[in-house]
């Protein structure tokens, strides 16, 4: 795929943020710092972005033990060499994959929470 290929995709998903008032979750590999951009201007509001950074080798291993998923592990290096970390980027919280999913997720939403005042985050592993 072309960057090309890519500015209707993620019209598609800053237009669905935009349309979600109280918020909204959505997963997409968001590598470089232009599509991020065009995420925030698609959304017209606040967006924050949670970064799930990892060594090469815990990458590895969490995507060597993933079953059905579509990206195959081959596809990891190019992704990598794609990626422009949103390092300084305004409303990014970055998160250490070797940490225990658990703990990703209890900081990720308290961090949004504190973000977003009294509107309460629900984790999806606590419903």
């Amino acid at each position: 795929m072309t960057d090309e290929d890519r500015w209707p995709w993620l019209d598609q998903i800053g237009a669905r943020l935009a349309q979600a008032p109280d918020g909204i979750v959505i997963s997409c590999s968001a590598l470089k710092s232009v599509y991020r951009d065009r995420l925030r201007k698609a959304a017209g509001s606040s967006l924050f972005f949670i970064f799930l950074d990892g060594s090469l080798a815990v990458l590895r291993e969490h995507m060597a033990h993933r079953t059905g998923h579509f990206m195959p592990l081959s596809m990891l290096d190019s992704q990598l060499a794609t990626l422009e970390p949103p390092t300084g980027e305004p409303l990014v919280l970055r998160q250490d994959i070797a940490e225990p999913i658990d703990r990703i997720v209890e900081t990720s939403a308290a961090w949004l929470q504190r973000r977003q005042g009294a509107r309460s985050v629900t984790s999806p592993w606590s419903l």
